[in-house]
């Protein structure tokens, strides 16, 4: 099998830094990102939210911010690729769109699909008001022309079986472009109302992405999430995890940070009998480099 790819998502949308130790500022996500990048994780996947006192759990889309937190995470993780968020509810994407034109990140988040984007409570009242999390064709496609121009590589985040069928769909229309890289799908696993974090589920999905396709999961949960990382790894799949992901370790842990995790993912490579890939390698598993 190929070698493993490891993702670290960082920090996440909207979780509270004063309840959960998610990073914020450009040094903390620099910090958080150089202990991810020693234990094995070769992309960062940059969330970033707002730096006023008070705001940190919420997102910001100020591409000087952006530029500000990527080039600390840059100078502590030399040669480390970068993975841009592009994810936002409705039509207006500029804020996603000068993010990607003013970092030209490595690759970035395709959300290839629309979801309702539901939780519900025990007693039956809804965790928060339903929400369409909305992304028909002429969004993705907004998305892929400004990657194409920026020579960015999509990652396509699946959040339902459906989604991970219409990606086909979008290679044999055109819409990724050959010199954007492999297809690479993205497993979402966990969303209550998506595909659930199942084992079971996971092995049948293949099947249905396109020939020379690359494939990860980001797996949302406790610690149930890491048998299904463990079967990823067993798969052939790339491994993702961060704080954006889970808090927990495979014995039910909380994590002090990042690298713990990223620790902790390698492992599940490893009991797979593969090997860890470094920036370049990855970049030469998913056609961003020649070998």
């Amino acid at each position: 099998m190929e070698k493993a790819i490891l993702t670290c998502a960082l920090t996440g949308v909207l979780t509270n830094p004063k309840q959960h130790p998610v990073p914020v500022t450009p040094a903390q996500m620099a910090a958080e990102a150089r202990d991810a990048f020693n234990a094995g994780a070769s992309i960062m996947h940059v969330h970033v939210r707002m730096q006023e006192e008070g705001m940190g759990h919420m997102p910001s889309w100020d591409p000087e911010v952006m530029a500000s937190v990527v080039g600390a995470i840059r100078d502590a993780c030399p040669g480390v690729i970068i993975n841009l968020t592009t994810g936002v509810v409705g039509k207006d994407i500029s804020g996603p769109l000068a993010c990607i034109r003013r970092i030209k990140p490595e690759i970035a988040a395709c959300n290839a699909g629309s979801l309702n984007y539901l939780k519900i409570k025990e007693d039956g009242q809804w965790a928060w008001p339903p929400m369409v999390f909305d992304n028909p064709v002429s969004k993705v496609q907004q998305f892929l022309d400004v990657m194409a121009e920026c020579g960015t590589h999509p990652e396509f985040e699946c959040f339902d079986v459906g989604i991970v069928r219409a990606v086909g769909m979008f290679i044999k229309n055109g819409m990724l472009k050959p010199e954007m890289g492999r297809p690479e799908y993205n497993l979402v696993m966990g969303v209550a109302s998506g595909m659930p974090c199942d084992a079971d589920l996971l092995a049948l999905l293949p099947q249905w992405m396109a020939p020379n396709s690359v494939w990860q999961a980001t797996l949302i949960g406790r610690s149930e999430i890491w048998p299904v990382h463990q079967k990823t790894a067993d798969l052939g799949g790339m491994l993702r995890t961060g704080l954006e992901d889970t808090f927990y370790l495979p014995n039910g842990d909380k994590a002090k940070g990042n690298g713990e995790l990223i620790t902790a993912l390698a492992a599940c490579a490893r009991n797979a009998g593969r090997t860890i890939a470094s920036p370049d390698e990855a970049r030469v598993l998913l056609g961003l480099a020649k070998a």
